[in-house]
């Protein structure tokens, strides 16, 4: 769903970007809240996974494709806050290297695929959260319900920016029906994708994923008719199972073997996105990439003939630049939150 330069006008694409801009300053402020030293490398981890999935496009129907957003992602492994910051460094890493979704969009995009995603799934998955069953299976329930339903939120949310600052006069009810059809599809494929990763990361170590947070209850006693949380156990509680680095390892061998080698079998049809704006013709104003000269763009290496070869060098390149700006990022708002605890 990334939103190139031309579909939006100037002043609305401005407003977006403030938009963004306040969400990122707010992202980097609550983050640190968020992060401590065993997350700030996740959350890196977890943009860089994001970028490797969303080369990973999937048929949806005849002709058309989608791709993870991963706003209920980012937020359910690493927190709200930290989510918004992880999508905003994956839209920019791909506007920048590789000419994917607009520069003068980029404001456009954070709110859409940031900003609306990470509202909406995280709101559904807390309140699922709180009336299900306090267990790992209820998590991943709420995943796939917020995953879901944060994919058709990010179409009308879309929709409604169109309705304000399009280009093209192609009726809105049109797009929004055209837009929010489509990525209810769309949406199917991102909850499972949601779904399965964070059960696979709550599997080995639920302490770090933000929102299996205080999945036991604490045990309750009945004193003088009223109940009180009980004294822990003397017992030590068995240390989770695999290390942080251990996972952390994983997740970058993972996200590199799909961006390097999974993403030449994706799926070679237009996304929903540029679906729609094909068939009703809000694309006729679209303007050519600034980045359109990058080395990257499209996803492949310049000079390099081999298709083969060139997309996966190129993903591998983004897994590599996503992770190290990611976790740079994080470390920064993490070291922050230390210094200003030790003032």
């Amino acid at each position: 769903m990334h939103v190139p330069d031309g579909f939006i006008n100037a002043p609305v694409s401005a407003a977006a970007g403030v938009v963004a801009a306040g969400a990122v300053a707010a992202g980097l402020r609550g983050a640190r809240r968020e992060l401590d030293e065993r997350t700030a490398p996740l959350a890196g981890l977890v943009a860089a996974f994001i970028f490797a999935v969303q080369m990973l496009n999937f048929p949806v129907a005849a002709g058309t494709s989608g791709h993870l957003l991963g706003g209920a992602l980012a937020a359910i492994l690493v927190g709200p806050w930290t989510g918004v910051l992880c999508i905003a460094v994956v839209l920019l890493m791909q506007g920048i290297l590789f000419a994917d979704g607009g520069l003068t969009a980029l404001g456009v995009n954070i709110t859409v695929m940031g900003v609306v995603t990470v509202v909406v799934a995280y709101a559904l998955f807390r309140g699922l959260v709180l009336v299900l069953p306090r267990t790992r299976r209820s998590v991943t329930v709420a995943s796939f319900a917020a995953a879901l339903v944060s994919v058709p939120a990010a179409a009308t949310a879309f929709t409604l920016i169109y309705a304000i600052g399009g280009t093209t006069h192609v009726p809105v009810s049109k797009v929004l029906t055209a837009m929010v059809g489509v990525h209810v599809l769309i949406g199917i494929g991102e909850a499972v994708i949601t779904m399965l990763t964070v059960a696979a990361v709550v599997a080995v170590r639920p302490d770090l994923v933000y929102g299996a947070r205080g999945l036991t209850a604490p045990l309750k006693l009945r004193v003088d008719g009223e109940l009180v949380d009980a004294a822990p156990a003397a017992a030590p509680a068995p240390a989770p199972a695999g290390s942080p680095k251990k996972l952390w390892i994983g997740g970058v061998v993972t996200a590199l073997v799909l961006a390097g080698f999974v993403s030449f079998y994706a799926s070679a049809s237009p996304d929903g996105l540029e679906k729609v704006a094909a068939d009703q013709g809000i694309d006729k104003n679209v303007e050519e990439h600034a980045a359109a000269d990058s080395p990257l763009a499209d996803y492949g290496v310049k000079g390099i003939e081999a298709p083969r070869l060139s997309g996966g060098l190129a993903g591998a390149i983004g897994v590599g630049a996503t992770l190290a700006v990611g976790t740079g990022a994080f470390w920064v708002v993490r070291r922050r939150k230390t210094a200003a605890a030790e003032a």
